[in-house]
């Protein structure tokens, strides 16, 4: 039987060799996926919807981040991790290792682009910001929104958002958060339907940077429209002249305020027929939450803000004290 003994030790010492085999194996493997990555500097790199593990692995050793992609693909498959790949644009750090690096692909943490529209720009100025924007794709929709039908905010996307798409979520904001806000409105105001809320939020919009403003002068517009006196307010004779167009390029002069035009709301009565730019959320909230005051007028203060007055002869000694100040008289 010494035969049998020495086939058994044999075959032991074979099974002992293949062991300690895959000990080594495994102890290459976890330090293959432990092991800092060449990258140099954190990258962005993207990952196409349908790469599968072989496209995702050259694409990580055309960037650096890898040294040989065929290991990377091995090593993926053999600790199971190949089939939990998301694809989009990772941000992958200096010297990840590979373990970093696949744990980023299958935390599906994209990266997201930010596009901000400024409150009260026209649409026509809205637009060109997102024609303009680098990582957005596509032509702009054929279908194109109206004055006022944005909302201005910043807004996060995925690359390779269409700009149709991110157009679509401006018209969509805006018709929600104006549909929220009419069925919160403040009662009693002189306004009939959510537009008209609209084009006086767009009216506040352009009068007043100043946020803490906003709720103030709603309140004197208000007051105006239950009196039936004129708006008479500026931003509406330049839209009257360039449509929204861009910004008038000069100061508003005495003859601009006779202009024959629906927008001129220092010759007709009311609100216009429509937006003058696309108001943000706070000079939303105004229009339909306005401050109750008796104020009927109100003039730039030098500041920035603007000085606020009940009576006519108050205004007139506002209007000359801001004359003063702008033509450097104090």
């Amino acid at each position: 039987m010494l035969w049998l003994r020495r086939l058994t030790a044999a075959f032991l010492g074979l099974v002992v060799l293949a062991v300690l085999a895959a000990a080594g194996g495994l102890w290459l493997l976890e330090r293959y996926l432990d092991q800092p990555g060449p990258l140099a500097e954190e990258q962005l790199i993207e990952f196409p919807r349908g790469t599968g593990l072989a496209g995702i692995a050259a694409r990580l050793e055309t960037a650096g981040v890898i040294e040989d992609a065929r290991t990377f693909n091995v090593a993926t498959r053999v600790i199971g991790r190949d089939r939990r790949l998301r694809a989009g644009e990772y941000r992958i750090p200096a010297n990840a290792s590979p373990r970093e690096v696949l744990d980023i692909l299958e935390s599906g943490q994209i990266v997201l682009h930010a596009l901000t529209i400024p409150e009260g720009l026209s649409t026509v100025e809205a637009l060109a910001v997102v024609e303009r924007h680098p990582v957005l794709v596509g032509d702009m929709p054929e279908d194109l929104p109206g004055e006022g039908e944005l909302l201005p905010e910043t807004y996060m996307f995925a690359r390779g958002t269409t700009r149709a798409e991110i157009i679509e979520r401006m018209r969509a904001d805006m018709a929600r958060l104006l549909a929220q806000l009419w069925e919160n409105r403040q009662e009693g105001l002189p306004l009939q339907s959510p537009e008209e809320a609209l084009i006086l939020a767009s009216i506040i919009e352009k009068e007043t940077a100043v946020a803490a403003e906003y709720h103030l002068v709603a309140g004197v517009f208000v007051n105006r429209l239950r009196r039936g006196m004129l708006l008479q307010t500026d931003p509406t004779v330049i839209y009257a002249i360039t449509r929204g167009e861009g910004p008038l390029g000069r100061q508003l002069l005495r003859r601009d305020l006779e202009v024959d035009d629906p927008y001129n709301t220092y010759r007709y009565p009311g609100l216009p027929p429509g937006p003058i730019a696309n108001p943000g959320r706070g000079a939303l909230q105004a229009a339909l939450d306005p401050a109750t005051t008796d104020y009927l007028y109100f003039v730039a203060d030098g500041t920035g803000g603007h000085a606020f007055a009940r009576t006519l002869d108050e205004h007139n000694r506002n209007a000359a004290r801001w004359r003063r100040i702008r033509d450097g008289g104090g």
